[in-house]
């Protein structure tokens, strides 16, 4: 496990899993939302986070952080473990709701509301996303890629309690 992608419908704890899993095996961590989102809540263009995501994914090691499914086949290309936070929409909700005014390591505002738009996204996630999603990642799996994956936050917590276990400081590449 030397590329990693973390996916899931916003909300789901993707940004959390990620930091967890990096601190356990050491990978660098890459958040797609602090690439594309700048501070003044503009974008990069495309052609610019393009480049910028991939210069992350030429290097040897790497977790990235996020779905955005423009790109996602290209991730899936260069990964060999998928992590897919595939969670009830009622708990995503509630995840975006909780981190309301609450700084993040992942994006580089505080939301101050939750948005009615990108609440509808998650809302209808299971519906417009979730099959291209799943799509792709059987025919990694069919490729020999591995997808783990977690339908609740406590399955994912005992991953992460698995793997802190199972990983010893000398195990870990610098």
């Amino acid at each position: 496990m030397n590329r990693v992608l973390i996916i899931g419908s916003p909300g789901a704890g993707k940004s959390t899993f990620a930091a967890k899993l990096s601190i356990i095996t050491g990978l660098p961590l890459h958040h797609l939302d602090l690439i594309w989102h700048l501070p003044d809540r503009t974008t990069l263009s495309r052609e610019e986070f393009d480049s910028r995501l991939d210069g992350i994914l030429k290097s040897e090691r790497w977790i990235i952080d996020g779905n955005y499914r423009r790109t996602m086949q290209k991730r899936l290309d260069c990964c060999d473990t998928v992590f897919w936070l595939d969670l009830p929409v009622s708990d995503c909700l509630r995840g975006i709701r909780d981190r309301v005014g609450k700084p993040r390591a992942d994006m580089p505002w505080t939301e101050t509301a939750v948005d009615p738009e990108f609440e509808s996204f998650v809302r209808t996630f299971p519906d417009n996303e979730r099959p291209y999603i799943s799509a792709l990642l059987d025919a990694f799996e069919n490729c020999g890629g591995e997808v783990v994956h977690f339908r609740s936050r406590a399955e994912a917590d005992a991953y992460l309690s698995a793997a802190a276990r199972e990983i010893r400081p000398s195990s870990i590449k610098n």
